[in-house]
């Protein structure tokens, strides 16, 4: 690995994160593997070797658990999903060079081989530990078996995370008032022999590690805490009868392990699934030999890795991962692009009540995957939350695909087309080609500070650029009067269609293969590197057609109403479970079921109680965790007449160092209060529980009262 600019002399593989195969795709999971795709492409382009690949994660209780439901085993039950996955991704233009899944040979094989090194190197030790038990049905309680208060933050917790809480990593063994999901009984600890991977050792290996780690700032920030607070070792193996077999079981069944000497021990899924990463790769070399691309040169020897995940993994993908990489010597990955969730209209997503937009039913509404693959990809910083809605899903199609991309486009090629046949015969201007380079560096920026929305705007700006350009220079005014400088003009705009389309590939795959055709190239736009961009065009082309289609208001009523109908039936059959308790992950970076908006009070205050808080515009003056807090960080806040002590919990949701110079709105006249012991003087306002700070939107001073 590298920490050179891409591109680099080094073979990258990019991956994502696993998908349980347990549940249809939504729109909300696509957001990671666009991403994905979108930021293995741009590699590409830049001319950096790559591969792109993942799988479907197969094993784990909720796979498990969701075969019994059905009546089938979770073998045929994970590989119906499985294949529906291979069919889905496609669909979308999510291009993996390889997607196997975390149940086939190779990847049980290079799983058993990674844990024998880790046992061979002294990393793996037996420990007796307690596990939840179900006196009743006669069986212990792994992971989604078992719920429980978390021991950190006391939120409901699951078995194996606290997914409603401090998002930690839970233990067999630590979750309080147990209780099994199987009968709903209380359950209890009983006294079990477990297999330890020595995580705690690695602990300054993983301080050093995240110093290195490129990627977005929430996968190099949120994993410091948990090394501060102390590494804990990390159970291994399970008691289940699905999953890859501890290594040294006399009977490595193909579906779980039979009764021996590791009693009915399999390993747990977050140790085969990240080592399907591996073995993907090296399934794709297994098909195009070493020659053309080397599994051992990336994992093994120096290669770049970059891993795309959902936020609610970055755990296991910055702290287990590197270890179990670093125990067995492999190579570290290079950076962890940590993705934000995405919410419907507003509301947290919901697959319980239907209210989700489907991926098969985004298809089905006759919509390009090109439309969702550039919203998805352009809508905010990767990290952070998107909306999704069909109202902002119009007009940003409306707008900027069809108005600024599309319209550029067509109105440059088809004047190009009726008044020369092509390209007119002239030098391209020196203006535009710095602008084209200007795209470029853009997109090339992108890429460097991983940022799958700069990659994008690259290509749109560009466009913006020619419809200012050509609107400016008005060539259908100078071809009788000044045939050589409308010639000029057009000629330019040619060529920045061209170089927008090479930009706008990783976003809009198959736009830019419609429009290369259009532009009469004959080589594979999915191919070329961005100097193409400033390759001449092609002198003849036919007459081009529209690239995008406005969506009318109506559609989106349409699209409304049909949702509202789905959500509402959904409801009143699921009255049972209101509060959508239930699994239903489909993923493994899946945002789950989302919590709905809370309902505006029917309580009233009066204006007089309003004047009564003392709301402020303050300024973060420096932000620093709270050591031995999960959340809290201690806050130094001017407010203009004085700098309070602010403590807020934002530990975790916020990159703290970036927060210097940030305005925020803060209640001046709360009560003091002790949290950990550091005093709070005030309070800083942030909306939902992502904790996004209340700002202002002009420039207001420090000390300034909110009225």
């Amino acid at each position: 690995m590298s920490h050179e600019s891409f591109p680099t002399d080094r073979p990258a593989v990019v991956t994502c994160g696993l998908p349980y195969a347990n549940g249809d795709l939504h729109v909300g999971h696509l957001r990671t593997y666009v991403g994905g795709d979108v930021f293995s492409r741009a590699l590409e382009r830049l001319g950096q070797e790559t591969a792109f690949v993942s799988g479907s994660d197969m094993h784990g209780t909720p796979v498990a658990v969701n075969a019994d439901q059905v009546g089938v085993s979770p073998k045929e039950f994970a590989l119906e999903w499985h294949e529906t996955y291979e069919k889905t991704f496609p669909r979308f233009d999510v291009d993996f060079d390889n997607y196997g899944h975390t149940h086939d040979e190779t990847n049980t094989e290079t799983t058993k081989e990674f844990v024998r090194t880790l046992d061979e190197e002294g990393y793996v030790y037996e420990k007796e530990i307690m596990v939840a038990y179900d006196p009743a049905e006669d069986q212990y309680l792994p992971d989604r078996y078992v719920e429980g208060t978390c021991p950190y933050c006391g939120a409901h917790a699951r078995g194996d995370e606290c997914d409603e809480g401090c998002q930690r990593h839970l233990e067999p063994g630590e979750i309080e008032n147990p209780v099994s999901t199987i009968t709903g009984n209380p359950a209890e600890y009983r006294e079990r022999t477990h297999k330890f991977f020595r995580v705690s050792e690695f602990a300054d290996y993983l301080s050093e590690f995240l110093d290195r780690l490129e990627g977005t700032s929430n996968a190099q920030n949120q994993p410091r805490e948990w090394i501060e607070s102390g590494l804990q070792d990390w159970c291994i193996t399970r008691d289940m009868d699905w999953g890859i077999d501890y290594p040294d079981s006399e009977n490595d069944g193909e579906d779980g392990a039979e009764e021996d000497d590791t009693d009915d021990l399999v390993l747990y899924v977050w140790v085969d699934a990240p080592i399907e990463y591996v073995s993907s790769t090296k399934q794709y070399t297994d098909r195009v030999g070493e020659d053309v691309y080397d599994w051992a040169e990336v994992w093994q020897e120096d290669g770049e890795i970059v891993h795309v995940i959902g936020r609610d993994i970055i755990q296991h993908h910055t702290i287990f991962w590197p270890a179990m990489l670093r125990g067995v010597g492999y190579e570290e990955p290079r950076a962890v692009m940590a993705s934000g969730f995405v919410t419907l209209g507003g509301k947290g997503f919901s697959t319980s009540r239907n209210r989700a937009v489907w991926a098969d039913e985004y298809l089905e509404e006759g919509f390009e995957p090109d439309l969702l693959r550039y919203y998805l990809a352009t809508n905010g910083g990767f990290q952070q939350d998107v909306d999704f809605s069909w109202e902002r899903f119009r007009e940003r199609v409306n707008n900027e695909l069809v108005g600024t991309v599309g319209n550029f486009w067509y109105r440059a090629l088809l004047f190009a087309y009726r008044e020369y046949g092509g390209t007119p015969d002239a030098a391209l201007s020196r203006d535009v080609e710095e602008r084209i380079g200007e795209a470029i560096d853009a997109f090339r920026a992108g890429v460097n500070d991983y940022s799958i929305k700069k990659v994008g705007e690259a290509a749109v700006d560009l466009a913006r650029f020619g419809n200012e350009y050509i609107q400016r220079n008005e060539p259908w005014k100078l071809t009788d009067d000044d045939p050589e400088a409308a010639a000029q003009v057009i000629r330019d705009c040619v060529q920045l269609s061209k170089a927008v389309a090479v930009l706008f590939e990783p976003i809009a795959p198959r736009t830019a293969e419609r429009l290369w055709a259009q532009i009469g190239e004959g080589s594979d736009v999915h191919d070329v590197t961005v100097e193409t961009a400033l390759e001449d065009p092609q002198s003849t082309f036919d007459e081009p057609t529209e690239l995008f289609e406005k969506i009318p208001e109506e559609r989106v009523e349409q699209l409304n109403e049909k949702l509202e109908v789905r959500v509402e039936a959904a409801t009143e059959n699921d009255e049972s479970s209101p509060d959508d308790t239930e699994s239903d992950e489909v993923t493994d970076d899946d945002e789950g079921d989302m919590a709905e908006l809370e309902p505006v009070s029917d309580e009233r205050i009066s204006f007089e109680k309003f004047q009564e808080l003392d709301v402020r515009v303050g300024e973060i003056i420096s932000a620093e965790g709270i050591e031995g807090a999960d959340k809290l960080a201690r806050l130094e806040v001017d407010i203009g007449v004085e700098t309070r002590q602010v403590v807020a919990g934002i530990k975790q949701l916020h990159d703290l160092d970036s927060l210097p110079g940030t305005k925020v709105i803060l209640l001046a006249n709360l009560e003091k209060a002790e949290l950990f012991g550091v005093e709070s003087n005030g309070m800083v306002l942030a909306a939902g529980e992502e904790a996004d700070l209340l700002t202002t939107h002009g420039d207001a001073e420090p000390g300034e009262r909110i009225r």
